[in-house]
């Protein structure tokens, strides 16, 4: 029988409320995981 390895304790705990802290102290998305889906609006002036 296997056992899966809960994600709410240790370090995965410890980057989940890191990343959580920098997203509400910078703005979301100052941190983003390979493969997440986020799309970011980004202000910018045409120049061409």
């Amino acid at each position: 029988m296997t056992t899966k390895r809960s994600t709410d304790s240790g370090p995965a705990k410890a980057l989940e409320v890191t990343i959580a802290n920098l997203n509400k102290r910078y703005g979301e998305g100052i941190i983003m995981r390979l493969g997440e889906a986020t799309r970011l609006d980004v202000a910018s002036i045409p120049t061409g």
